[in-house]
């Protein structure tokens, strides 16, 4: 069995021994799903049980349109593939219920085990926030549901870009507003931060240029509509340094407030930001107890799920 999770930004599958595989893959660009998929298909003879949230991608007239590309993208590679719902079932069609669905998988993965738990998946662009002992009431709940109940705070370690956040930040004692235009994003402030490694920005920076330290202080630079020789560094590190302040209160204050309206004292936490939350939050670190899989949560509990079921026995 081999899981596979077509998010917007990023391809993520876990073969059958267990092994992940990150792909970007931003679907607004006409990302080759089937060519990448097509390896995989090949080595493996097992058919694929597949999560998406990709539909969103404005490339596409609508959800129906995004769903009916990623089903058929992945049939071409994998044409036993079944897709799990917003239904909490596997289908092997698109219908509507395929939207968005990657983080319902990841609480019927991880329910049994961890029942009174919140789960924080930090990833390169949302944080999801799941009570996984209200499952049956997270059935059938849309992206639209989940930001109006504080169960989705749109907001990454990657590919946020930082005014939507940081209106203005402090520089020597100067309240300055910030330009709105996209010369950085989260990537840029963690990097400069040491939170990720330049080998964990995956995705394109806002410039297209390089993934290093002093680019991703340039780019933070021109946040105020500047050089770095203007600001300085420790100008660039306190626009990353204040952005990260901002984003961190946003994303604890709704775990919180997720953690008191449902009772619940427990927090694991998974996704690229996992080390870092689960230090800040005083949660568990799923990485230490899933491994690399902790990453491609949703890819890693389809392809559990399906098994579990029994799905193609």
């Amino acid at each position: 069995m081999i899981g596979i999770d077509v998010g917007g930004a990023n391809l993520k599958v876990v073969d059958t021994d267990g092994s992940v595989h990150i792909h970007y893959c931003p679907l607004w660009e006409k990302a080759p799903v089937t060519a990448l998929l097509e390896p995989y298909a090949r080595q493996h003879t097992e058919p694929a049980a597949v999560v998406m949230s990709g539909e969103l991608a404005d490339s596409f007239h609508n959800k129906a349109q995004g769903i009916a590309f990623i089903v058929g993208a992945v049939r071409r590679a994998f044409p036993r593939a079944r897709f799990y719902g917003m239904d909490g079932r596997f289908h092997d069609r698109a219908v509507p219920d395929l939207a968005a669905a990657n983080w319902l998988a990841s609480a019927d993965y991880l329910r049994g085990r961890y029942p009174d738990a919140i789960l924080l998946d930090i990833g390169s662009t949302t944080a999801d926030i799941i009570p996984l002992g209200r499952f049956p009431d997270l059935i059938g709940l849309s992206d639209l549901d989940r930001l109006q109940r504080g169960f989705l705070v749109y907001t990454g370690m990657l590919r946020t870009s930082i005014p939507t956040i940081l209106q203005d930040v402090i520089l020597e004692g100067r309240r300055t507003r910030v330009s709105t235009e996209y010369f950085a994003a989260s990537a840029d402030a963690h990097l400069v931060l040491g939170t990720i490694t330049a080998a964990q920005y995956l995705c394109d920076t806002p410039d297209h240029k390089e993934k290093t330290r002093e680019a991703s202080l340039r780019r933070l630079a021109r946040v105020v509509c500047a050089d770095l020789e203007e600001t300085g560094e420790d100008g660039a590190m306190e626009i990353a340094r204040q952005f990260w302040a901002l984003q961190r209160t946003m994303i604890a204050g709704a775990v919180r407030t997720c953690m008191d309206s449902c009772g619940s004292g427990r927090l694991i936490v998974a996704g690229i930001g996992a080390p870092l939350f689960a230090r800040e939050l005083n949660g568990t670190d799923l990485t230490e107890l899933l491994g690399p899989g902790a990453d491609a949560l949703p890819a890693l509990a389809v392809r559990e799920i399906a098994l579990r079921d029994t799905l193609f026995s």
